[in-house]
C-alpha cells in the first residue's frame, strides 16, 4: 500500500531526526539542498518542504537566507544554552518495548539539545530490572538530591499499592520544585486528570477505533481481558471499545471484562466459558500471552476465537498468528513530551496540559479479516 503524502514526510521527518541527533551533519551542521533530499529519498519537493517545516518548528533546524537549512548547534533552543539535568522514572522500561522507544528517542533529543539526562539511578542507558515501588520512591530521593530539573514519569501499574505510591512520588518531586511531565498515563484512575502535564496516545480513540473494525468483521460478543492493577490507559481503551458498541446500535452486542494471569490456563477457559467472537487484549503482551494459553486447551486463534491487541510491539507481527493491534506513535510521544518539559522549565506556572497523540490500526491475521469465507 503506498503512503499517503502525510505518511511520506512524516517518516522522511523522523529519518532527518535521527540523522541530526546522530551528529550525521557534522559540526557546520548543513543539511543536503531540497533538491538532494528529494533525490535521495525519492518524494515530492512539498514533501521535503513539509518536513523541513516540521523539524523547524520542532527547534532542530534553522534556513540561513542564501546559504542553505542547518541542524541547530547542540543545546541552542530559542537562542538559550541548554544545562540542566533531565530524569526518566519509567520502571517498565526494562520490560515494556514501547517505552523503551520512547525513552531512546527522548535521549537523543536530549542529546542535540545538551541536557543531561538520567536512567533512573544512571547516567547511563541501562535496562533497569528493579520495578519495586521502594526503588522507584529511592529515586525520586536521589533526584531531588542531584537537584535534577525535570523528571519524565510512567506511573506505576500492575503492583499492589502502586497508586499511592504514585501520588507520594509525584509530591515529593512537586515540592522540591521539580517539574513532571507525565508520559502514557496518569496517577489518577481513569477518567480523573492530575493538575501534571500528560503526553501519550489517544487510548479511547484506539479502542473505539478498533472496536469499529471488529464490529465490520461481524463480532458481536466481545470480551475485553486486563491484568489486575492496570494502568488508568487500561480503562480509557474500553471506554473507547464500549462506546463503539454503544454507537453500533446494536442490541446483540455484549462486552464483558475479566481481569487475571493470562499465563494460566484455567484464566483462559474462564474468558472462553463465555464463548466471546472476540477477546480484545489490554496490550499486546497480555494478547500474546494469552494466544499461547488458549493453543494449551487446544483453541486456535482466529478460527475459534478472534484476539486483539494494543501497541504495537516489535513482537506483534511475529507471534503466530501475527497481532491486530493499535500503533503507538513512540517517536511523536517523546518530542511532545520533551517539549511540553522545556515549556515547563521555562514557565512552569503555564497551566497542565493533556496531549493525546492519535494512533493507528494496524490489522494483521489474529482478528480473522483475512479468514476466506
Amino acid at each position: 500500500m503506498a503512503l499517503s503524502v502525510s505518511a511520506k514526510h512524516t517518516k522522511l521527518a523522523a529519518e532527518l531526526r535521527k540523522e541530526i541527533a546522530d551528529g550525521r551533519y557534522g559540526a557546520e551542521g548543513r543539511l543536503p539542498s531540497e533538491a538532494k533530499l528529494v533525490r535521495r529519498f525519492g518524494v515530492s519537493r512539498p514533501t521535503v518542504a513539509q518536513a523541513l517545516r516540521t523539524l523547524r518548528e520542532e527547534g532542530l533546524i534553522t534556513r540561513r537566507a542564501g546559504s542553505g537549512t542547518y541542524a541547530r548547534p547542540p543545546g541552542q533552543l530559542g537562542g538559550m544554552v541548554a544545562t540542566r539535568m533531565l530524569a526518566l522514572l519509567i520502571p517498565d522500561f526494562g520490560h515494556t518495548e514501547v517505552f523503551q522507544l520512547i525513552a531512546g528517542h527522548l535521549a537523543s533529543l536530549a542529546r542535540h539539545h545538551e541536557y543531561g539526562l538520567v536512567w533512573g539511578g544512571s547516567t547511563q542507558p541501562k535496562l533497569d530490572a528493579d520495578t519495586r515501588l521502594e526503588h522507584g520512591e529511592e529515586l525520586c530521593q536521589q533526584f531531588i538530591e542531584k537537584h535534577i530539573d525535570g523528571v519524565f514519569f510512567a506511573p506505576y501499574e500492575l503492583v499492589e499499592g502502586g497508586i499511592e505510591a504514585n501520588g507520594r512520588m509525584i509530591k515529593r518531586l512537586r515540592d522540591a520544585g521539580i517539574p513532571v511531565v507525565l508520559v502514557d498515563r496518569d496517577i489518577t484512575p481513569f477518567p480523573e486528570r492530575s493538575e501534571f502535564d500528560l503526553v501519550g496516545v489517544d487510548n479511547t480513540g484506539g479502542g473505539y477505533m478498533l472496536g469499529r473494525h471488529l464490529l465490520k468483521l461481524g463480532c458481536r460478543k466481545f470480551t475485553y481481558v486486563a491484568r489486575p492493577w492496570s494502568a488508568s490507559t487500561v480503562d480509557a481503551r474500553y471506554s473507547g471499545l464500549w462506546e463503539a458498541l454503544r454507537r453500533s446500535g446494536g442490541a446483540a452486542c455484549t462486552l464483558g471484562t475479566e481481569r487475571g494471569d493470562v499465563a494460566d490456563p484455567v484464566f483462559a477457559h474462564k474468558i472462553m466459558a463465555a464463548r466471546p467472537d472476540v477477546i480484545a487484549c489490554a496490550n499486546d503482551h497480555t494478547a500474546a500471552v494469552l494466544i499461547q494459553s488458549l493453543g494449551k486447551l487446544g483453541i486456535t486463534v482466529p478460527g475459534d476465537v478472534r484476539v486483539v491487541g494494543f501497541d504495537d510491539a516489535g513482537f506483534a507481527s511475529l507471534v503466530t498468528p501475527p497481532l491486530t493491534t493499535v500503533r503507538q506513535p513512540c517517536q511523536e510521544i517523546a518530542i511532545s513530551a520533551f517539549r511540553a518539559m522545556l515549556d515547563r522549565l521555562v514557565d512552569p506556572s503555564f497551566p497542565p496540559r493533556s496531549i493525546s497523540l492519535t494512533p493507528s490500526l494496524v490489522v494483521r491475521e489474529s482478528c480473522g479479516a483475512y479468514i476466506k469465507g
